[in-house]
């Protein structure tokens, strides 16, 4: 059903005449009819009486007015509510991200951000395909580059470095992991080489492989990665924004890691005063500043620890 049809109906029905309806809607008397009729041809029905003193609606254009005065009622609503948004943050917003930092970061941080906007509703897509922005696919992308599509607003959040970690347990039943040749006694977890990852990692584990890896165990994510390393499987190379929260990862050879890996927060601009884009960002942004003073703070207490 045309729906420029329906409200030039609605208005007609409203006014009880053809002219009146034309001068709210700006259109001339004969463009209005004109409508009225093509509406009525396509429903196959009469609309209204036509009488000298004006319009009145037939039984079938009641029940069609009906419909088009709560359809009148609902959009009046949403407006209200969209201009209420200025002042609230509700309704949907969809996020991508990878799959590693969407499921082993961002997931367990979002009850923060649901306490203070618990009428948000977050559709949180973890995959390592870049959706397109422009073309709404999502509307707020988290990624480890920084986005290349256009008309994009973008924001570096933080830098990323791939590390060794393995448990305490698991280096203390195995043979000592004290320089990178000793990666020889030790089984490798890391992604795939032939899945998306970025490619500071992959040069990591390419490193690594040089010194003749015996054993391995590759998985095409990182939280899979993670899982191996917690159950003692191996050492693994996984992102260093875990062991802030996974505190029995600790970190072998200090001295490898990767190159650094950007982290970008990227929205289309024509979402800029979106208040759902602005709240989810502003949450990010102080998630992370948070993040690295924690990280601050327990790099001091280990210092302090060693002058005891």
């Amino acid at each position: 059903m045309d729906w420029d049809k329906l409200r030039i109906f609605h208005a007609v029905a409203d006014a009880g005449s053809l002219t009146h309806a034309g001068d709210t809607l700006h259109l001339s008397q004969s463009a209005v009819s004109r409508q009225i009729r093509a509406l009525e041809e396509s429903l196959g029905t009469t609309l209204f009486h036509r009488h000298a003193r004006g319009l009145i609606l037939t039984e079938q254009g009641e029940l069609l007015f009906d419909a088009t005065r709560s359809m009148q009622k609902r959009l009046d609503a949403a407006a209200a509510r969209i201009k209420d948004s200025e002042e609230e943050v509700f309704g949907e917003l969809k996020v991508t991200t990878t799959t590693g930092f969407g499921s082993l970061w961002l997931a367990p941080r979002l009850h923060k951000l649901y306490e203070k906007y618990p009428d948000l509703k977050i559709d949180l897509m973890l995959e390592e395909r870049v959706l397109d922005l422009p073309m709404r696919e999502a509307d707020v992308a988290i990624r480890m580059k920084e986005p290349s599509q256009a008309d994009l607003i973008r924001k570096r959040l933080m830098s990323v470095r791939m590390r060794l970690y393995a448990t305490r347990e698991y280096l203390d039943t195995h043979p000592a992991f004290e320089k990178v040749e000793d990666v020889h006694n030790h089984r490798l977890i890391s992604q795939n080489p032939n899945s998306a990852q970025v490619a500071a990692g992959a040069s990591l584990v390419q490193h690594l492989m040089n010194y003749d890896v015996h054993s391995m165990l590759t998985v095409n994510n990182y939280f899979g990665v993670l899982q191996a390393v917690l159950a003692n499987v191996g050492v693994g190379v996984l992102p260093d924004y875990l062991a802030e929260d996974f505190t029995q990862l600790v970190r072998v050879l200090p001295d490898v890691e990767s190159g650094e890996v950007p982290v970008f927060l990227a929205y289309p601009e024509e979402l800029r005063q979106s208040r759902r884009v602005s709240a989810f960002r502003d949450f990010v942004q102080e998630e992370i500043i948070a993040h690295r003073q924690r990280i601050r703070d327990n790099a001091a207490a280990a210092e302090a620890a060693k002058t005891l």
